[in-house]
């Protein structure tokens, strides 16, 4: 049974640890009242009967306001030194104490989740997930070769920072503010130009901390995230596709455009150790989530990485995989929801996951007919309820329209994403369904 409650009655959620506290200052007060009844005397306490004769009305109005009162007293009194020792203790906060713990109570005992995508996708999975559970882990490739990321990577032999940079952003507990910061790019400033903020700063912690790995970890911390973003690996390491005819392409941003059809995907150099962390969270996992994100240039690159695609089929976890909204001009042009999972099928082992989850919603016809002319369509679910994956089908109207750089874009909403999920997911994380504020 779901329990929803408004947010000023956050605090009798289960484990929050605060009714035992407040049941415990009632006891003590009325054994206070009861002893200083004893204190006066039963004289005195007649006295005060007195004052009002038996049956009269004004002695019911008396007892009512005082406990009425009393009440409120009592309740106003704790929540404001509640919050003043919250201040004193770190007056940067701006969140209120009920929900600072209803976050590191409740939150932080929530089910882990382990994510692989890319792009926008799994930022919304990411958005819409943190209210569920502070237990995440964003896997990301670092593969990516275009952008203020590849001007980096080439310049400055660092590893791309742009997908982690959206993730770590996502998770941000301020995500608003920290996204306008962060994501802000230079103007008018030659050899900066177009930069994103927020890899500067990664690399300039990659370079302060002495790794990729703990800028990542000092930027998380900054942010104040909930969950963590890992590099599937440390190595430098380039995408390499082989098209239909047999032609080979290098580097994420040339393949994803090349409008020949992807035969196959490898990575150079081809064997690449994985960031053990990594392994370490899909064994320890209790939902392995793949997707949404480019099918060949976010999703298959981590399976590449040695032992990740093992790791995911052999683990205990429930595994989903979220199929994209739309396909993508060159890369899935024309494919299917069945098209994608046989491509992925040559990489994992798709019998391994449990259940997919697809879109059933539409965008409105002038929407559509604009992704239509950039050869984007959607992905049309052709994968009957009985098939060979044994997978259970979702279906679910996910979309959400927004617009970004003047286009109405559709993209998946992170409060009926992360809903679909945790209603659909098995009896761990159902208890968890209540948390959604």
């Amino acid at each position: 049974m779901k329990l929803h409650l408004p947010r000023g009655l956050r605090w009798l959620y289960p484990g929050m640890r605060i009714k035992r506290w407040v049941s415990l200052t009632v006891a003590a007060m009325g054994l206070f009242v009861f002893g200083l009844l004893a204190l006066m005397g039963r004289e005195l306490v007649r006295d005060l009967y007195r004052l009002f004769p038996y049956g009269s009305s004004l002695r019911y109005i008396f007892i009512g306001l005082s406990l009425v009162i009393g009440t409120i007293g009592f309740g106003y009194g704790v929540h404001r030194l509640v919050r003043s020792v919250a201040k004193g203790i770190a007056p940067s906060v701006t969140q209120k104490p009920s929900d600072i713990i209803y976050r590191t109570r409740i939150l932080s005992r929530g089910p882990r989740v382990v994510a692989f995508g890319g792009g926008t996708g799994l930022v919304a999975l990411l958005r819409g997930l943190k209210e569920y559970t502070m237990n995440i882990t964003a896997v990301v490739t670092v593969m990516d070769d275009g952008g203020s990321s590849g001007r980096l990577r080439t310049e400055y032999d660092v590893l791309p920072a742009g997908d982690i940079r959206n993730c770590i952003l996502a998770l941000a507990e301020d995500e608003q503010r920290m996204s306008y910061l962060f994501q802000h790019r230079f103007r008018n400033m030659p050899g900066l130009e177009n930069h994103s903020l927020g890899n500067l700063v990664i690399a300039g912690l990659e370079q302060a901390v002495g790794g990729f790995d703990r800028a990542i970890e000092e930027m998380s911390h900054l942010l104040n995230i909930r969950g963590q973003v890992l590099p599937v690996t440390l190595e430098k390491v380039h995408l390499v596709a082989e098209m239909a005819d047999g032609a080979l392409v290098k580097g994420e941003s040339t393949i994803a455009t090349d409008p020949r059809r992807i035969a196959n995907i490898s990575l150079s150099p081809r064997s690449i150790p994985p960031y053990e962390k990594v392994l370490t969270e899909i064994d320890c996992a209790d939902l392995i989530i793949v997707g949404p994100g480019s099918l060949f240039t976010s999703l298959i690159p981590n399976l590449l990485v040695e032992g990740i695609a093992a790791a995911i089929t052999t683990c205990r976890a429930e595994k989903f995989y979220i199929a994209n909204l739309m396909t993508q001009p060159s890369e899935t042009s024309g494919f299917s929801l069945y098209d994608h999972l046989r491509a992925l099928d040559d990489y994992i082992a798709v019998r391994s996951f449990d259940a997919v989850i697809v879109n059933t919603g539409r965008p409105a016809a002038e929407i559509s007919s604009r992704y239509q002319r950039e050869d984007a369509l959607p992905v049309v679910n052709d994968l009957p309820e009985e098939n060979e994956y044994d997978l259970q089908v979702i279906q679910r109207d996910l979309i959400e329209i927004t617009k970004i750089e003047g286009k109405l874009t559709v993209k998946h909403d992170p409060v009926k994403l992360s809903k679909v999920i945790v209603n659909s997911a098995g009896a761990f994380l159902k208890v968890c369904a209540h948390l959604n504020p």
